[in-house]
């Protein structure tokens, strides 16, 4: 009968630390994810910059001979694409390689983020470039392009605009070309941008 007695207040003080333990335990609240945002579209040195450590590891004298704009939206931001691709030429290897950058997977070998495609000739008419002649970028170079082609924009308030940095043989800088149209060669109206002041060049139609 003592020994029970004796048992008691330790039964007693075990039960009570359990329910102050169960008390003191605030019960887990799920914190609600943020939805992610939905990628957005680059401008053309964003997009550059992206690549360009790639081809650094594919060969180290890689250097940019055209950057061009891929369209995957239907109205994309000025300035701005969804994919953009770099043929970078090496003189060393004595080959070429493209590689593209896009937000997302789509059609025509396109896939999310940078992916270099594969090596070809190097065509000896490709101009490369140097990186620090790309003052400025892609959104400029519509800014300075829409200024001068204000009636053709009113006319054509839908039409898709696409991008090509390259070195032009007639001009001394390089240059942005910003074309309204599907393609080049569909293209009824182009502007030439100076890639490395901004100034304004000439219309092609």
């Amino acid at each position: 009968m003592i020994g029970m007695l004796k048992r008691i207040p330790h039964f007693s003080t075990l039960a009570i630390i359990l329910v102050l333990s169960a008390c003191s335990e605030a019960p887990k609240s799920e914190t609600a994810k943020a939805p992610e945002k939905p990628p957005e579209p680059l401008t053309g040195r964003q997009a550059f910059q992206k690549m360009y450590p790639q081809a650094r590891a594919w060969a180290i004298d890689a250097s940019p001979s055209i950057l061009r704009s891929v369209r995957l939206s239907a109205k994309p931001e000025k300035g701005k694409a969804d994919a953009w691709e770099v043929t970078f030429v090496s003189a060393s290897l004595g080959k070429s390689k493209t590689f593209t950058y896009s937000i997302v997977e789509a059609e025509g070998n396109l896939h999310q983020g940078v992916f270099g495609g594969l090596e070809e000739g190097y065509s000896r008419s490709s101009i490369p470039f140097p990186i620090a002649a790309i003052k400025i970028d892609s959104d400029q170079a519509y800014d300075a392009a829409a200024e001068k082609s204000a009636d053709y924009i009113k006319k054509n308030p839908n039409k898709p605009v696409l991008y090509i940095l390259e070195m032009n043989r007639r001009f001394p800088d390089l240059t942005w070309r910003v074309v309204w149209g599907d393609s080049v060669s569909s293209s009824d109206y182009s502007v030439y941008v100076d890639a490395t002041t901004g100034k304004y060049l000439e219309k092609a139609y």
